[in-house]
């Protein structure tokens, strides 16, 4: 198959002419207008929002999305400036003024009343747009005009209605103004100003890729002055969003350098990382460890090699041990405050409890390892004719009943040229009973 033959048939697919385009700019021009019952429309659609974002419900931010007749004029926008028409342009400017004014004011007195005052994660995910926001906002304003100008735009324009989510950030810039956040409220707003400017600007490309039939702007010095307004306004929507993106981009970069570093460097059989946070101010990284301990040359090795996972200048602190455990601890009494106690709050403290016991337990085991070793260079020093010593930490079960003791049991091992009386051998236990400050020790004589 030639080239030819391959445009032929991409163009079979993907080629597509406006239906009409007298009915499509008189739909568009229709939809500008707020008045009436579309004014009250958006009204409702900004309390479900608001309604919404406050609950954290996204099933409720989609549904007053859907309802939003916010697409009107900011599409009216993009075709007044395609086709050329100072009418519509002025009609969809100031019904889209008056519609983003309305909703403002409507979202700032809901959260101006609500006792729910307490900013949720759907609420602040509109806080901060990013790169990606413009190109979301992009592509739906291109979908949706696309949708206007054919006949399939039956599931389009709910779907852009959605994707580039208008209502959100106008409810998040109300109560960024009823709590006195003005961070949330400029981030909010700039947001929705990003979705404003690239539905109409897909929109204005869409009506000169199509060929719409355009009334001059002037003369053609005005003409070339609306089109770099244009462009200057969509670079400088950009510029802002760019820098977010940026900064995010390197915030999720270190986020997956410190979870690199804790499973590589102090992850290891028979501990858990229950936690960690990263002090940016203090250049600390702090990890909460349960269950073995870390030992100091691992985490000094760890210390070493935090450059590797562009952590220079940190410093890393380790809590474990009971302090470990009394963090757990605390970490689960804190969840469990003023709350019904939850089964992942039970299984929580259940942790704790089990790990505690746990780091007993081992703690009694291997404390005699290193005892043992301490203690047969001085043992060896006292009693000459000592060789060897073992410790350990035994359970007795009697096979007879159910009945179990537990004692600490010293195997000495002695030399066979020398002799060694009773009378030694007593000062050798009180000797080992001493140091070892066991309730009960055995010593078996070998």
């Amino acid at each position: 198959m030639n080239l030819q033959a391959l445009q032929d048939k991409a163009k079979e697919y993907f080629h597509w002419q406006v239906a009409d385009e007298a009915a499509v700019v008189q739909e568009i021009s229709e939809g500008v207008s707020f008045r009436g019952p579309t004014l009250w429309i958006l009204i409702f659609a900004i309390f479900i929002a608001s309604l919404g974002l406050n609950v954290n419900s996204t099933a409720v931010i989609i549904g007053a999305m859907l309802v939003s007749p916010l697409m009107g004029p900011i599409i009216g926008m993009g075709l007044a400036v395609g086709i050329g028409d100072l009418e519509l342009l002025k009609r969809s400017g100031r019904n889209f003024a008056v519609a983003t004014a309305i909703s403002v004011l409507t979202a700032m007195v809901y959260f101006l009343l609500t006792p729910l005052g307490e900013a949720q994660s759907e609420l602040l995910a509109r806080t901060s747009p990013t790169i990606y926001d413009v190109l979301i906002a992009f592509c739906g304003g291109a979908a949706g005009f696309i949708a206007l100008c054919t006949r399939g735009k039956g599931n389009v324009i709910p779907g852009v209605a959605i994707a580039t989510a208008l209502m959100p950030p106008l409810c998040t810039a109300g109560y960024g103004l009823a709590t006195g956040h003005f961070l949330y409220f400029l981030g909010a707003f700039y947001l929705f100003f990003i979705n404003t400017v690239f539905i109409s600007l897909s929109t204005y490309l869409g009506t000169r890729l199509l060929h719409f039939h355009r009334k001059p702007l002037g003369t053609p010095a005005q003409e070339l002055r609306t089109r770099r307004v244009i462009a200057v306004l969509a670079a400088l929507t950009v510029l802002p969003s760019v820098f977010m993106t940026v900064g995010m981009v390197r915030q999720g970069i270190f986020e997956n350098n410190v979870s690199r570093f804790i499973k590589k460097e102090l992850q290891q059989q028979g501990t858990r990382i229950i936690s960690n946070e990263v002090n940016r101010d203090s250049l600390v990284l702090g990890v909460v460890a349960v269950g073995r301990e870390i030992s100091a040359a691992k985490m000094e090795d760890a210390q070493r090699r935090m450059e590797d996972y562009g952590m220079e200048g940190y410093r890393l602190q380790v809590i474990q041990g009971e302090q470990g455990d009394s963090a757990l601890m605390r970490l689960a009494e804190t969840a469990a405050e003023g709350k019904a106690m939850t089964e992942e709050r039970k299984q929580i403290l259940e942790l704790s409890t089990r790990n505690n016991d746990l780091h007993e337990r081992l703690t009694a085991y291997t404390r005699y390892e290193t005892m043992a070793t301490d203690m047969g260079a001085e043992l060896r020093a006292a009693f000459p004719q000592v060789e060897r010593l073992s410790l350990a930490n035994v359970l007795e079960a009697r096979t007879d009943t159910a009945a179990t003791a537990r004692y600490v049991a010293a195997m000495v091992k002695l030399s066979a040229r020398a002799k060694t009386g009773a009378d030694e051998r007593k000062r050798m236990e009180d000797f080992l009973r001493a140091r070892t400050q066991a309730d009960s020790l055995v010593v078996i004589w070998r």
